[in-house]
C-alpha cells in the first residue's frame, strides 16, 4: 500500500489535508510550514507549486503563488528544499500544480524527482483524462505516485466512477464548481456528499473548496472521509509573525 492508502486504512473519518503554497510566505518557509502542520494534527500535506495562471485557485491562493514566485520559488528550488523531507516529515505529501511548468521541467523527470524526495502523490487539475490514460498515467504509476482526480456536484455518475477508477489514494470532491475559497456553504451540499457516499466508490473521499473553520470541517466530514483546507490557512499565514504559533492556533481551531 502507498502511504496515502495506509493513512486511510488506519483512519476512516475526519482526515485533514492542509494545503500550503511552496515558498510562502518566505522562500524558505516550505519546510517550517510542513513541520508545524505535522506537529499540530494535519494528516496529509498538500504543497501547491506556484504558477502564474492557476485555473482552480481563488484570489488568496493566487496571491500566495504570486508572492512565492517573486520570492524565487520554482520546481527545482522546491525539490532542493524537499531533498531531506523524509528525515523529519512522516505524513503523506502531495504536490498540487499545473501541467505547463511541469512539462517545461520534463514530466518524466518531474515524477522521478518527486519520488526520489519522498512525495507520495500528485494533484494536477488541468491534466485531461484522455492524456492521463494515454501518456502520463503510466509514468506516474511507474514512479509509484498516487494520482488524485477532482469531481464536482455537476460531474455525472458515470464520469465520477471513471475518475474514481483512475484515481488512487483518494478522490477530491470539489464542494462546488468554483475556485478555491469561493465554495457554497458546505452545509448546503450534504445531498451531494450523500450521493457520493451511496455510490460506494473505490477511493476514500476528501472534500475541498470552502472548508474554513471547525463547523465547515465537521459538515464536510459527516458523509465523507475528511476535508481539505487551503485558503483559510493561507490567509492565516499572510499575517503571521510566527509560523509555528499561527499553525497551532489555526489547527486547534479546526480540530479542537
Amino acid at each position: 500500500m502507498s502511504n496515502i492508502e495506509k493513512l486511510f486504512a488506519g483512519k476512516k473519518k475526519r482526515v485533514l489535508n492542509v494545503y500550503c503554497t511552496a515558498g510562502f510566505p518566505e522562500l524558505n518557509s516550505t519546510l517550517p510550514v510542513m513541520r508545524s502542520l505535522q506537529k499540530y494534527g494535519a494528516d496529509l500535506i498538500e504543497i501547491g507549486m506556484p504558477y502564474s495562471d492557476p485555473l482552480a485557485d481563488g484570489p488568496v491562493i493566487q496571491a500566495s503563488s504570486t508572492q512565492a514566485l517573486a520570492n524565487g520559488m520554482s520546481i527545482p528550488v522546491l525539490f532542493s528544499q524537499l531533498k531531506d523531507l523524509r528525515k523529519e516529515i512522516n505524513l503523506p505529501v502531495l504536490l498540487m500544480g499545473y501541467m505547463n511548468p511541469i512539462l517545461q521541467y520534463g514530466f518524466e523527470r518531474f515524477c522521478a524527482d518527486a519520488k526520489s524526495v519522498g512525495v507520495d502523490g500528485l494533484i494536477l487539475p488541468d491534466l485531461p483524462i484522455h492524456e492521463f490514460e494515454l501518456e502520463y498515467g503510466p509514468i506516474i504509476k511507474k514512479n509509484e505516485l498516487d494520482f488524485i482526480f477532482l469531481v464536482t456536484p455537476e460531474t455525472a455518475e458515470h464520469r465520477v466512477r471513471k475518475l474514481d477508477r483512475l484515481s488512487s489514494g483518494f478522490l477530491y470532491a470539489v464542494s462546488s464548481s468554483s475556485t478555491t475559497g469561493k465554495g457554497k456553504n458546505i452545509s448546503d451540499q450534504t445531498g451531494y456528499f450523500r450521493k457520493l457516499a451511496a455510490w460506494n466508490l473505490k477511493n476514500p473521499i476528501l472534500v475541498g473548496f470552502g472548508i474554513s473553520n471547525k463547523q465547515s470541517f465537521e459538515d464536510a466530514c459527516e458523509f465523507t472521509n475528511g476535508a481539505i483546507i487551503g485558503t483559510a490557512y493561507i490567509k492565516a499565514l499572510e499575517v503571521s509573525k510566527d509560523i509555528d504559533q499561527t499553525t497551532k492556533v489555526f489547527l486547534n481551531g479546526i480540530l479542537g
